[in-house]
């Protein structure tokens, strides 16, 4: 067991504390992939030999810490690679380590009884096309003819999927930074038709987003909205049908993490789709480009309307920062 995959339980406004955590992660090993918003990756065959410990029992350590430094605690998976380390974090919980057995036999038996989706990089629709054919468990992937699954999703991902399903981890930890963006969700209990709803939870997603920003100091350059629909049939080609989802991006005049400024430029993408009568399941605002906020360029405005907006905004931040997110939220979302 050499890789973890470690999950801390961060609330979502506390996201700034991420690189600090992420560096105590590196008191034990330099190899750490940063998994945003909350997770990392950690290569620890160096960490064993020099503290003569094993991945679970330094595992331990790394929890301790985490809870005695920042007060956040945290579930970790352990395997011999990073695919085996995230698919043992499904089945971790606080205080213990799920770790994946290192004999060849032994991982397959592990995965054989989970469901396809346990995979990473295994998205809905793969599922729901493998499913369909009765392919709904790691173990009877495994075992499926290679031609099956090459018909079913492609050549180079029905060979991956077979290999990853067998147990055979190819991966590797690509130490990085902090992720360059930050996105918020907004999914549906039902899939919605109304467009007030459809605003409604793009102010809320940009309301957070911008204050995200803000508790981490940094400021996007880009927009990105993506509306995702009700599912609807396609052909088992994947020809034709409905699109699953809808994407659209904008670079922004100025760099912001201004509540106001967000969601103007969201509702303005959102009103350039013309969705008519559309079924939508969730709706996802994406910050991308983000830089420091002290290093932005901004326009001159002398606009007071403006200034007292962005002085209630620091308020409001500090208000929600002592008394939680929703101490103070537009009044259209407090009903």
């Amino acid at each position: 067991m050499t890789i973890l995959c470690v999950r801390f339980q961060l609330p979502p406004m506390y996201e700034a504390a991420l690189p600090g955590l992420l560096g105590l992660l590196e008191e034990f090993t330099p190899v750490v992939e940063a998994l945003p918003p909350d997770g990392a990756l950690a290569d620890l065959r160096g960490a064993e030999r020099y503290f003569g410990r094993s991945a679970v029992e330094l595992a331990s350590v790394i929890r301790v810490r985490a809870l005695a430094l920042y007060g956040v605690d945290c579930v970790i998976g352990a395997g011999p690679g990073p695919m085996l380390a995230r698919v043992a974090l499904r089945d971790a919980r606080p205080g213990v380590t799920c770790a994946v057995p290192e004999e060849q036999d032994a991982i397959a038996e592990f995965l054989a009884e989970r469901p396809v989706s346990a995979l990473p990089g295994v998205g809905t629709a793969t599922a729901r096309t493998l499913c369909e054919y009765g392919l709904d468990t790691l173990g009877l992937v495994a075992a499926a003819p290679l031609s099956t699954l090459q018909r079913l999703i492609g050549a180079k991902a029905g060979r991956e999927l077979r290999e990853k399903a067998s147990g055979v981890d190819r991966g590797r930890v690509v130490p990085n930074a902090v992720s360059r963006s930050i996105a918020v969700e907004r999914p549906f209990d039902l899939d919605e038709l109304d467009p007030d709803r459809h605003r409604g939870a793009l102010l809320s997603a940009a309301e957070e987003l911008g204050a995200r920003l803000r508790a981490v100091e940094k400021v996007c350059r880009t927009l990105t909205l993506t509306v995702r629909y009700a599912d609807l049939p396609r052909s088992r080609t994947g020809g034709g049908g409905t699109p699953v989802s809808t994407t659209r991006s904008r670079t922004l005049k100025e760099p912001t993490a201004h509540s106001a400024s967000l969601t103007k430029t969201a509702y303005g993408m959102y009103e350039a789709l013309g969705l008519q009568r559309a079924r939508v399941r969730a709706l996802t605002l994406r910050a991308e480009g983000l830089a420091p906020a002290d290093r932005a360029s901004y326009q001159l405005t002398f606009d007071p309307v403006d200034e007292k907006v962005r002085r209630i905004e620091e308020v409001a931040d500090r208000a929600r920062a002592k008394f939680g997110p929703r101490a103070v939220m537009p009044g259209t979302l407090a009903a």
